[in-house]
């Protein structure tokens, strides 16, 4: 009876042991977020959490992939995005956690300061609606541009009420962005791509966004999932004390957690 009682127990041990290693397809951009990502995936597998990567080359592909059930979460965009996607195709999804912050800057191979862009200077910017304005907004903080108020985080080509240097505005698709360098002025580049691009915002940028800005990334899962165990143990697994170490390493302030 003793060793009947011992094997149910072992039974139940490793019945409850495969349970919790869950394996979770997560979907982010080339760069720091996959880069993070393989870290937090070390720290996970400690929690039973098993995660598979898979890496988007756009910033649209992920957040259909997660809504359409072929991804359980994906980690490459922040809040402004999320919630403009959400609008515009009816997505169910939902932020779960903070992840890193990672600031816009202005790269050029043609002027080396904002002062040296010349009257119609093409700047190339994103052309999804949010890191467009987003980029926009980087270019009104240094002064180039005046935009409308009321527009707030929407900003668009549009809403520019004021520009002295007469900046046309080129936009393209942001991972093309480090490419078309040879072909605009300047541009302003989502650091992932830039960091893709061989540029580092650091010592290339020839200007840079404030880090109080509000685009810092998100984990995002459908909203039916929100509640799941996997989902804490992937959150707290992310904003770790050893995924902040690496982050901190790994890019010198170029990144930076926003936990």
């Amino acid at each position: 009876m003793k060793k009947l009682i011992i094997a149910a127990s072992l039974a139940a041990l490793f019945s409850t042991g495969s349970a919790l290693a869950e394996t979770i397809k997560i979907g982010v951009t080339p760069g720091e977020h996959a880069k993070i990502m393989e870290v937090v995936k070390e720290v996970a597998a400690k929690k039973d959490l098993d995660l598979e990567i898979l890496e988007f080359s756009d910033y649209v592909v992920p957040n259909q992939a997660l809504n359409d059930g072929e991804l359980n979460a994906n980690s490459f965009q922040h809040q402004p995005y999320l919630d403009n996607q959400v609008a515009d195709r009816k997505f169910d999804l939902v932020s779960v956690g903070t992840t890193i912050t990672t600031p816009m800057g202005v790269y050029s191979k043609k002027v080396k300061s904002l002062d040296e862009l010349k009257d119609g200077a093409t700047i190339g910017i994103p052309n999804d609606p949010t890191n467009g304005g987003r980029a926009l907004l980087v270019l009104a903080s240094k002064g180039l541009i005046k935009v409308k108020e009321e527009a707030g985080l929407k900003v668009t080509p549009a809403d520019v009420i004021e520009n002295p240097k007469n900046l046309q505005f080129a936009e393209l698709d942001a991972a093309q962005l480090p490419r078309a360098l040879d072909d605009t002025d300047a541009s302003v580049i989502n650091t992932n791509y830039a960091s893709q691009g061989g540029l580092n915002p650091k010592t290339d940028a020839i200007a840079i966004e404030s880090e109080k800005s509000p685009y810092a990334n998100i984990i995002v899962v459908r909203t039916a999932d929100k509640d799941q165990p996997w989902v804490k143990t992937l959150v707290e697994s992310y904003q770790s004390p050893e995924v902040k170490a690496y982050i901190t390493e790994e890019f010198k302030g170029t990144v930076i957690p926003s936990w």
